[in-house]
C-alpha cells in the first residue's frame, strides 16, 4: 500500500551524507507513480557565470529518479543505478527554487525509465531529463 510519508522519510534518510544533502536536495511529495523534490538554485549550484549548472540540474533529475524507482522495489532485496540519463536544458536560472518530477514512463522487472522535468516557481521549464535505471539483486556483503 502507498504510503506518502514513509516514501518521503526513505529517500530524506538516504540522502544524508551524500552530495544530495551536499546539494540541499530536498524531497517534497510523492505519488504512486512519481517522486519531486526541490533544490534551491545560489552559488552552491551555480557555474562561473552565475546561472544554474547544468550538471546540478543532472544531479536533481538523477536524484529524483533514482529514488523513485526505490518506490516499486523491495529494498532489501534489490539496489537501483543509474545507467543513462539525457538532459536537454531549456531555460538558465540565477536564484531560487526548482522542482525535479519523476514520473515513471517505463516500469518493467529489471529496467525502470522515467522522464524528469525541472521547473522553477512560476511552472517554467528549465530542462527536460530522461533517465533509465537497472534494478540488481542486493549482493550478500
Amino acid at each position: 500500500m502507498f504510503n506518502k510519508e514513509e516514501i518521503l522519510r526513505v529517500c530524506t534518510q538516504l540522502s544524508q551524507n551524500t552530495l544530495m544533502q551536499t546539494l540541499e536536495i530536498e524531497y517534497i511529495d510523492a505519488g504512486e507513480d512519481f517522486l519531486t523534490a526541490k533544490m534551491p538554485v545560489n552559488p552552491r549550484v551555480h557555474q562561473p557565470m552565475g546561472l544554474l549548472h547544468g550538471g546540478a540540474s543532472v544531479a536533481l533529475a538523477e536524484s529524483v529518479g533514482s529514488a523513485a524507482s526505490i518506490m516499486f522495489i523491495d529494498p532489501e532485496k534489490f539496489e537501483v543505478r543509474g545507467i543513462e540519463i539525457s538532459a536537454n536544458h531549456l531555460k538558465s536560472k540565477r536564484e531560487g527554487t526548482v522542482y525535479a518530477t519523476a514520473k515513471i514512463i517505463h516500469k518493467g522487472r529489471s529496467i525502470h525509465l522515467w522522464e524528469i522535468r525541472i521547473v522553477d516557481e512560476n511552472d517554467s521549464l528549465i530542462s527536460l531529463c530522461k533517465l533509465t535505471n537497472m534494478v540488481l539483486p542486493r549482493r550478500k556483503v
